[in-house]
Order: structure tokens, then sequence, then C-alpha cells
């Protein structure tokens, strides 16, 4: 009838009524170890009746398993987890962006830890003869024909985070260090809120299909409100969120008991209600609605560059909205490619770990597209995707990208520590979250410092590198410049495991036969 751990609770309870009445019979400064008894004893009757497995079998010890796994992802980061094990950045990447965030040296001694002859090994192959790379080469302008007003950027900014998602003092500190470093900061969904100015670093305005900043009462766009927002000197760009690496097609909602007074404001929603942005957007549902609201937001911004984010998915949706182009005459500037590895404050798990397509996949393919339609040297791709290191720009534009975005590493930079608690408001370092007396703990401007020397040192590391391929320009880089190892073979260059695309391909039916059948099924039309 009974186990043995419940025969056990059963002999311990008895024995602690009888010691309990002992003691009051007997000894008063036994009290208190006779409390402790009889709180066990209640702890363990309350098991008894627990939903917990465990629990109603191992009463009061039982409680140790669920200790035990509450610290396990401390206990794992702190003491088990080695330099490259971590996930989703491993110890050796945090390390040598807190490094490079303060100013010191990010050597290593006595070699790589990394096991370079496994598969999926990256690397490059150097020359005899580096080159120095001219610092001017660590900007690009972004403005298509169709741009007035385009943008001197950085080749590196701050990838899309909300304020709401980050803390008041975390878009602080990186519009302050965006400021003195001379990047750009993307606002993210969440609207440009009172934090992003207050340094006045240059901001990239994205627009999701919530409309938050410039939306009506019933949640459509407002071109009146984005037009006199979109006028001011400090937003350099538009963007268009099509969709989310971390979890694309899928719509997001931000719970109500987030939703406080300044949260609601910026976004133009009620306060204390459900905020949530729909999967797709209101205002156009074909390729070719796409690139008429980039053209009307262009025209209302005053000919500033306007692109669009998404995670690359169906291919011959993207290929249609190059069908788009073609037909109406109309492109984005800038086009920025989600990889499906990109973080998020929240996202279904499901989402996170098995849809879309990665970065390193998803840049050949969009390189490709825009090269066979003749577009590639009017659109600037930018790749956003678990960027922290320079070798990660070198590979994302050897891949065809022509700069990168960051979002998490700027988080380190700024105090993260990845103790992964984004979406339960109780970030332990203030970065990820609207609770006052754990924001209050970043030091706006010592983290604003940090934020320009990681974003200095990474670009620095991106040019050094370029130069030791023996490249005087990362315009030079190409998928033959990157060698990845396989499961069985000698590694191969990215060159080898894509084809070839000449500039208009497309256009004079010289499809690759990898590309015909989505090509064919393309439509201008429809998603």
């Amino acid at each position: 009838m009974f186990g043995w751990p419940r025969l056990i609770y059963f002999c311990f309870a008895a024995f602690t009524l009888l010691f309990g009445a002992a003691v009051l019979t007997w000894k008063q400064s036994w009290l208190p170890l006779w409390m402790l008894l009889l709180f066990l004893a209640l702890v363990g009757a309350r098991d008894l009746r627990s939903k917990h497995n465990v629990l109603r079998n191992y009463p009061i010890l039982g409680h140790i398993r669920y200790l035990l796994e509450f610290v396990r992802p401390e206990l794992r980061q702190y003491f088990f987890e080695s330099g490259q094990s971590g996930r989703p950045f491993n110890r050796e990447q945090r390390e040598i962006v807190n490094k490079r965030a303060d100013g010191k040296a990010d050597t290593e001694p006595f070699g790589t830890q990394r096991d370079v002859g496994g598969a999926g090994f990256d690397f490059a192959q150097h020359t005899i003869a580096p080159k120095t790379v001219d610092e001017r080469h660590a900007r690009l302008m972004i403005g298509g024909p169709q741009c007035r007003l385009p943008y001197h950027s950085s080749r590196l900014n701050i990838s899309a985070m909300s304020f709401g998602a980050l803390s008041s003092n975390a878009v602080l500190a990186m519009n302050k260090g965006a400021k003195l470093g001379n990047f750009a900061q993307d606002t993210g969904e969440g609207a440009i809120s009172p934090y992003h100015k207050v340094h006045d670093g240059d901001l990239i305005w994205e627009i999701a299909s919530g409309y938050f900043g410039c939306r009506t009462r019933d949640g459509r766009f407002d071109p009146e409100d984005f037009r006199k927002k979109a006028s001011s000197d400090q937003v350099k760009m538009i963007e268009i969120k099509i969709s989310q690496g971390a979890k694309p097609g899928h719509g997001g909602l931000l719970p109500g008991a987030k939703v406080n007074k300044e949260i609601a404001e910026t976004r133009e929603i009620e306060q204390g209600k459900d905020c949530l942005s729909p999967a797709q957007h209101p205002e156009f549902d074909s390729p070719i609605g796409l690139l008429r609201f980039v053209a009307r937001l262009r025209e209302l911004c005053g000919g500033k560059p306007v692109g669009f984010k998404l995670c690359l998915g169906k291919p011959d949706e993207f290929m249609g909205i190059c069908k788009a182009m073609i037909e109406s005459g109309i492109q984005p500037d800038f086009i920025t490619v989600d990889g499906a590895e990109g973080g998020t404050g929240a996202a279904p798990a499901e989402f996170e770990d098995f849809i879309g397509t990665y970065i390193n996949e998803a840049l050949p393919f969009v390189h490709n597209c825009l090269t066979g339609i003749g577009k590639r040297d009017e659109i600037v791709v930018i790749a956003s995707g678990k960027v922290a290191l320079g070798f990660d720009m070198v590979t994302k534009i050897a891949l065809g990208a022509d700069m990168c975005n960051a979002a998490r590493a700027f988080m380190f930079s700024v105090g993260c520590i990845q103790a992964q608690r984004c979406h339960t408001n109780t970030c332990p370092t203030g970065v990820a979250t609207q609770n006052p007396a754990r924001t209050k703990s970043l030091d706006v401007p010592s983290k604003a410092i940090r934020v320009r020397n990681f974003h200095h040192a990474t670009i620095k590391s991106f040019l050094d590198i370029t130069g030791a391929l023996g490249l005087s320009s990362p315009d030079q880089l190409g998928p033959e410049h990157i060698y990845h190892r396989s499961e069985s073979g000698p590694a191969c260059t990215y060159q080898e495991f894509h084809p070839k695309v000449n500039p208009g391909d497309f256009l004079t039916g010289k499809v690759p036969a990898v590309y015909s059948e989505d090509w064919a099924k393309a439509s201008s039309e429809r998603f």
C-alpha cells in the first residue's frame, strides 16, 4: 500500500508529533527545533496532495529536485559550460564582446579551442601579402535611384529591439553609444520612444504590422502621423518588418500586464490591454502591394531610404517580390535579411527552432535573385542574424550582404549575461525588463561607452580580416573566400554550394536549374 518514501514520511510525521508533545512538556529551549520539524511535516502533508508526481511519491525530498532544476541554467553557465558549448552565444563570444566593450585587448593564449576539423566549421584563407583596408570602407551609402535623401551608414548598426522588450536605460545607453560612434539604432517595432530621442543618435524606424507609433484607433496605418514623425532629422531610414527571424510567420503579443503608461503612449495603444501584432500586414497582401507601400512611405517621409525586413521563407514568394520590382518599376532601397537563428524577447519554441531559413543559406539566394533581375547594385542587402564578431561580418558580406545589424551582441555590451529571462520581466541586469528597481542598475553613461567601444573594435576586426584575405575593400568579398567543412571530405567554398548568377540572367531566361521551378511559380500578384 505504501512505497518506502511515503512510509518514511508517515514515520517522520508520527515522530514529529510525539517529539513535539515531549518537548512541550519538558524543555522550552527545544521549541525552535520542534517548530522546524512541524513545518516539514506540514510541507510533507501538502506534498501528498500535490499534482506533481515526484512530490506525491517523495514528499519533502522531492523539493530538492525542483530546487536543482531551478538553478540548473546558472550551474551550467557558471560551472559546467565550456568555452564553445553555450547557446545561443557561447562563452568565448560573450567574453570577446565584453573585452572589446571594455576597451581591452581580446587576445587569447596557447591556440584555438575550436574543433577546426569538425563538421560545420567555417574559415577563410589568408594571403602572404595582406593589405590595409582604408577606414572609409567601414561606411557605405544606402539609397537607390528612387531615393532623394540617401543615408551614409556604418557597415554595422544596432538591430531592431523595441522599447518594451528593452528597458528605458538600455535604449538610452544604446542610442548614446550610437551617437558617440556615429552609427544607427533600429527602433524595433515598438515605435520611437522618448528614450530614443534623448541623445539624438541616428534612428532606423521599423514599421511592423501593428503600425505602432503611426496607427489609427482600429490598428490601421495613419499616414499623417507617420509623415510627422518620419520627417525628424534623427530618423534616417524606414524599415517595413514583414517577418522576424526568431518567429517568422507568427505575430507578436505584449501582455497587458507589461503595457504601462509609457509603452501605451509610445505605441499609441490602450494601457493595460494586450498589444497584438498581426502575423500579416493589413495594408498589403501581395508583392506588388508591398512595393506600393514602400513607394508610399518613401513619399511620405520626404525621400529617405525605405526598405523591408524578412526572414526568407518560400523561395517563390521572394522571387514574386523580384518580379513585382520589374513589373512596377518600384524597388526598395535596402532589404534586411533576418536569419532564422535571430533573437527575440519571446517566441514559441517551435517557431524559434524549426521555421525559417538560416542566414548563411538565405543571403546567397537573395543576392542571386537581385543579381538575376539586374537590381543588385541598386539595393543594399543587410544581414541580421547572430552577428557578434568581425569574422561574422566578413562571412555575411562574402555570402551576399553589404552590411550587418547586431542585436544580442549590443545587449552584451550594456550588461546582458544571457540569463534568458527576457520574457519574464525579471532580467537580472536591467536590460530586458520594465521593472524600475532592476532597470536602475544599468548605468547609462558607462554602458554607452561600452557600446561605442564594441562597435569600433568589431569594425576594426572586420577591416583587418578583410585585409588579411588580400582584399582592399569589403566589396571584393565573395563566397569563394569562405570555406565550409562538411561531415566528409575536404572543406569547400560556399561558391561551390550555390549557382553562379550574372547580372540580368533571370531577364534573359538564364535561370539556374535549382531556381527554375520557383521562378516559374513566382507571381507579383500573390504571396
